[in-house]
């Protein structure tokens, strides 16, 4: 089990509110309360970057469909590639849930 240097009670309890989400509606109501518009869309881009990295797109494909700077970009491959594999986690259970 990944446990990351931020971790404590508090995150903790981020977490386990996050996996105990049950449906989308839930989601979106946690989100709103939780985050900022911006926060919320500046995560869901970084995302999208992660799943257009994965799928080999280009730096400037990227940047042109999602608005994303070039060092949010390099960013999110850094952890894409090199952090602790969570959206690779992600992307994954989506592509399951998107192909279903």
């Amino acid at each position: 089990m990944h446990k990351p240097g931020w971790k404590d009670e508090y995150t903790d309890q981020l977490v386990q509110a996050l996996v105990n989400i049950e449906n989308e509606d839930e989601g979106y109501r946690l989100l709103d309360d939780l985050c900022t518009i911006s926060e919320i869309k500046a995560m869901s881009q970084r995302l999208e970057v992660a799943r257009m990295l994965n799928e080999k797109h280009t730096y400037t494909d990227i940047a042109e469909q999602t608005g994303a700077s070039t060092a949010t970009i390099s960013r999110v491959k850094r952890y894409l590639y090199y952090g602790a594999q969570g959206y690779q986690v992600a992307l994954k259970r989506l592509r399951g849930r998107i192909d279903s």
